[in-house]
């Protein structure tokens, strides 16, 4: 099965072919990783195009959850340096197989959650671009690993649920806004690419997939103290239902100091944090004495 990059070694725009290659390697498709593969390379080209990245050039990327490898093969015959994270061991054995001897391949194996930090230290450098389809399962948490870790490299673009899409995104006072949209908009402009039907998969999900893209944002809250905002934020939204002042204050933060911080912002003191912009909890945030 090793393939030399002349000739695609699968059709993975055929189900059929997908899944005799499936069965022939003895493998199975993972329900606990969301797996589904794209099976229309007109949308992985399109996905391809929103790295903005010149063809030939070396870049660096890195692809999460490249499964048996559909835009790995596009990424590396567009002349891309590949870092492959797969945490699928047979999945994993297919990428070495096939793109083992292919330059600008690197297969990294395992969670990704736990191997993205030694990568990053191996490489001494930070990926030009990151980019996959992320298992609809695990997606919310590599987003935020990497924002919480201060990785935001000049263009990240995934493939997510529409629904997880649009916490991405959301804007104050809609009910999709939330302590992840708060996270990504503070660091990020996040903007939906496009739409991607269900019959763009196999196996079919019942969902709507959606092309997100993440680029950084130039007054993001700093790398240093994400962590800990995040953690703020979170807390603010524990219940929808209580106010801002009244979640923090379950949550351990001082009253007194709250009451003030609010008052010095101009901020009342019954909003909730669903009323507020990502820059307005950042100051109260930084009102706050640290903990």
């Amino acid at each position: 099965m090793p393939n030399d990059g002349q000739q695609p070694f699968l059709d993975y725009d055929s189900p059929s072919a997908l899944k005799a290659f499936l069965e022939a390697e003895g493998l199975a498709m993972s329900k606990r990783f969301g797996q589904n593969f794209l099976i229309s390379r007109g949308a992985r080209e399109r996905v391809l195009a929103e790295l903005k990245l010149e063809a030939g050039s070396g870049a660096p990327v890195w692809e999460i959850g490249p499964g048996i490898g559909s835009m790995t093969a596009l990424a590396l015959d567009a002349g891309l340096a590949v870092t492959a994270f797969e945490i699928d061991h047979g999945f994993a054995r297919v990428l070495r197989s096939a793109f083992g001897a292919r330059p600008g391949f690197r297969l990294v194996e395992g969670d990704f959650l736990d191997t993205w930090r030694g990568e990053l230290e191996a490489a001494g450098r930070a990926p030009d671009r990151v980019f996959g389809n992320l298992p609809y399962s695990a997606a919310n948490a590599i987003v935020a690993a990497l924002l919480e870790g201060g990785l935001i490299p000049p263009r990240m673009v995934f493939t997510v649920q529409k629904e997880a899409a649009l916490r991405m995104a959301a804007k104050p006072g809609v009910k999709d806004y939330s302590a992840f949209s708060v996270l990504c908009t503070s660091a990020c402009k996040v903007r939906l690419a496009f739409d991607l039907g269900a019959a763009s998969f196999w196996p079919v999900p019942k969902v709507t997939s959606t092309v997100a893209t993440l680029e950084p944002r130039r007054d993001p809250v700093a790398a240093g103290e994400r962590k800990a905002f995040s953690a703020f934020v979170r807390a603010g939204f524990s219940s929808r239902r209580k106010t801002l002042r009244n979640n923090l204050r379950a949550a351990g933060y001082d009253e007194a100091a709250l009451a003030a911080a609010l008052e010095s912002l101009g901020i009342r003191a019954d909003v909730r944090a669903e009323a507020l912009k990502p820059e307005e909890l950042a100051a109260v945030f930084r009102a706050l004495p640290a903990r």
